[in-house]
């Protein structure tokens, strides 16, 4: 990298310069003798009272610039975090679940490891926000996904694609294994009824599968289990 106005100075001359600066003594009857003082590049002449001071406050300098940088990484991924979780629930949100289906499509296309998707949906929240409230609603979307979240393996990717859409991705599972799953899901989720305040109300889940193919991009999987679901929403309404 070049540096405009840079100029072509020996190292050493320049760390003479600063050392001088700093009140080193350049000859020989400077009294300061510390420890590895060769491998910071200043001689025992050099190593003033003076010197000494200034390196010590520059190893603190040094230190307290790690430990800001460490706090900084911290919060960074705190904040990372947080911009990947959905406002209302603790699942992932739909940007943070589109770059992981991403991810798990990648491995399918590198490695032919089965995965599916599901793609699920909460039938009737309509009328439990009309009849109820807002605040029923979300609490509603708060306990299906409890309920999910608690009924998946840590391998498999749980996230609210928006209103009342929620959408899992299962590693290790063709479509077979994952109608199986998502039925079982649903079933626990149809377990009890939603409870908020004084009032409850059932709660039924439809569900589309689409296995992960390598070759059909993200969002179109998404669509494909999309479609699956609202298939399987009319053919029980038919029947």
């Amino acid at each position: 990298m070049k540096i405009t106005g840079a100029r072509s100075e020996p190292f050493s001359a320049i760390r003479r310069r600063a050392l001088v600066k700093a009140g080193a003594a350049t000859s020989s009857t400077a009294a300061a003798r510390v420890d590895n003082a060769a491998f910071l590049g200043v001689t025992e002449a050099e190593m003033t009272p003076a010197v000494q001071a200034a390196i010590l406050a520059l190893v603190s300098e040094i230190e307290d610039l790690r430990g800001e940088v460490g706090r900084l990484k911290a919060r960074l991924a705190e904040a990372e975090g947080l911009a990947d979780r959905d406002g209302l629930t603790p699942l992932l949100n739909r940007r943070a679940f589109l770059r992981e289906l991403g991810r798990v499509r990648t491995f399918a296309q590198r490695y032919g490891a089965p995965a599916s998707l599901v793609y699920f949906d909460l039938d009737g929240f309509k009328a439990i926000n009309d009849r109820y409230g807002h605040a029923a609603g979300d609490a509603a979307l708060q306990a299906v996904a409890e309920r999910l979240a608690g009924n998946v393996r840590e391998s498999d990717i749980l996230g609210r694609l928006g209103g009342d859409e929620f959408a899992l991705v299962l590693v290790q599972a063709d479509a077979s294994t994952a109608q199986a799953k998502a039925a079982a899901l649903a079933e626990v989720v149809e377990r009890e009824p939603i409870r908020f305040g004084e009032w409850t109300a059932p709660v039924r889940l439809s569900w589309g599968v689409t296995e992960i193919a390598p070759d059909v991009e993200t969002e179109a999987l998404v669509a494909q289990a999309d479609a699956a679901m609202f298939a399987a929403k009319r053919m029980r309404k038919a029947g």
